[in-house]
């Protein structure tokens, strides 16, 4: 099996059907299918075989379902890299997968740093605006490509446009995709190719996908949601994916009217923003489909929506530990201030501290199983063991399910902050503030923000004799990493709460913040 089978099946029946809408123009499937076959000849022939690791550091560009299809024709494993990250960030990544090969971008590649990523071999440089003109997405460049970097466009001029996909096993690893977690550092989730096979095809038949829909891809296409659900699932189906570099109202809304999107696709923020908006001057009448996902849709967002345009916004959830889809509400029946049951092949309990099934309506652990789930964290076997044990995804949500298996989420773990459906973990912060020199010690936690959920707060205790400001704080964090967690709160303290056994108590301060 290989995930680059269905484009290449699709192309064969769908030559000129578009598979991507990007920026007025149009891209084949043929067209997909033969960039993605070129690309796939170059890495060979540059002994890029089955296993090895490449990494797409790129945004929302056509050029991202060209790398990626490429990878996964010759059975290498995408590492997708958001495309706000930074150097140190990115250094990480690419380490920690042992990637050969980068794709980015010319405003990006300056944060691909090679003596700090031994490993990589190659990086290779998507040719920027004048890479996707009205004939194609990529095309030779003008533009020269910065010193120690190749251009994507030279890799693959002259290669065949065909290249068949190699056969992988079921259990052999398709995607790594880096999910934080409460040690501090990213975390690689291997997907395999029976993971994302089944879940993609799960998604498409919930959410009815058909061939003439067009998919509105504004989610980024680095996370699960966008590359699985959206993507990889539209391809499957043969659809047509309509593609955002990032959500601007105007455009998505212009686009919707424009191109007639059918599907939407958001996070509950998004949802909000538009509540509040004056919609008259689109004509949405296309859309028959909304989706929600990545964090949790307040209840009576959802029933505002409903009440205005008449149609219930559909919601998932899941992990990127389990492809993602493991949860809808619902083909049947749909529930206010629920994710849902769950979905075909996939079961979910909830759990007491002791891994004990909790009665039904008893809050807990939210665990799942089924055939999405990972394989384990990359090269970390007792991170594995440990979030996998007794056969379940630990998702470390802590919910409550019904007599008719409806799960509803109480809260999530105890410490994460989500800043508009971003996930945050403080110990990842923390250890790039730790390289302050001015820093003693130091706290990460997430206040309440009426728009984003929460956002970012820190409360320091400078050394003794060191002067310490906020401004100097969020510079430190800006140079390090992504803008969406950057503390946009700063405190500078005397000292922290602190419980009898000396572990910083940051309920204490969460309580603070909110008073």
């Amino acid at each position: 099996m290989n995930l680059a089978t269905p484009l290449a099946e699709q192309a064969s029946r769908r030559l000129d059907h578009p598979a991507i809408l990007f920026e007025g123009r149009s891209i084949s499937y043929k067209e997909l299918d033969a960039l993605s076959s070129r690309l796939a000849h170059a890495m060979s022939s540059r002994g890029i075989v089955a296993g090895d690791r490449v990494a797409l550091f790129l945004p929302n560009v056509p050029e991202f379902a060209v790398t990626y299809y490429a990878a996964q024709r010759i059975g290498a494993v995408p590492v997708s890299i958001n495309a706000i990250f930074r150097a140190a960030e990115v250094e990480y990544l690419v380490n920690d997968s042992g990637a050969r090969v980068v794709f980015t971008m010319p405003e990006l590649a300056g944060f691909v740093i090679r003596e700090r990523c031994p490993g990589v071999e190659h990086v290779i440089v998507v040719d920027g605006p004048s890479a996707t003109p009205a004939d194609g997405p990529i095309t030779a460049s003008a533009t020269p490509t910065a010193a120690g970097t190749e251009a994507l466009s030279e890799w693959i001029d002259g290669q065949p446009d065909r290249f068949d996909p190699v056969d992988r096993a079921a259990d052999d690893p398709a995607a790594l995709l880096y999910s934080s977690g409460t040690t501090g550092f990213p975390k690689g989730v291997t997907l395999t190719q029976s993971n994302i096979a089944s879940n993609v095809a799960t998604a498409a038949k919930y959410s009815g996908y058909r061939p003439d829909d067009r998919l509105a891809a504004f989610l980024p296409m680095f996370h699960v949601y966008g590359q699985n659900y959206i993507l990889n699932a539209a391809i499957v189906s043969g659809a047509t994916v309509s593609l955002f570099r990032r959500f601007v109202p105007g455009q998505v809304l212009g686009a919707i009217e424009r191109d007639r999107i059918t599907m939407f696709f958001g996070v509950p923020t998004i949802f909000i923003g538009l509540l509040s908006m004056d919609l008259s001057p689109y004509d949405l009448s296309s859309i028959r489909y909304e989706m929600s996902a990545a964090a949790t849709m307040p209840e009576e967002v959802s029933r505002r929506w409903t009440e205005r345009f008449g149609r219930r916004v559909f919601e998932g959830y899941g992990l990127t530990e389990c492809s993602p889809f493991a949860c809808y509400n619902d083909l049947v029946e749909h529930r206010f201030g629920s994710v849902g049951r769950a979905v075909e092949g996939f079961e979910l309990a909830i759990f007491d501290e002791e891994d004990r099934e909790q009665p039904r309506g008893e809050w807990g652990e939210i665990v799942i199983r089924g055939p999405g789930v990972m394989k384990g964290y990359w090269n970390r076997p007792e991170d594995s063991e440990r979030t996998l044990r007794g056969g379940w995804l630990h998702s470390g949500d802590i919910g409550r399910m019904d007599e008719d298996g409806y799960v509803y989420i109480v809260d999530r773990v105890k410490d994460m902050i989500n800043v508009s459906g971003f996930k945050v973990w403080p110990a990842e912060v923390e250890q790039y503030l730790y390289r302050m020199p001015q820093v003693q010690e130091l706290a990460v936690y997430g206040v309440p923000h009426p728009e984003k959920g929460e956002q970012v707060a820190v409360a320091i205790v400078p050394k003794a004799g060191h002067a310490l400001d906020a401004e100097q704080v969020i510079a430190w964090c800006r140079e390090s990493i992504a803008a969406y967690k950057v503390p946009a709160i700063v405190e500078i303290v005397d000292e922290l709460p602190k419980s009898p056994t000396g572990k910083i108590l940051k309920r204490v301060l969460r309580e603070q913040a909110r008073a």
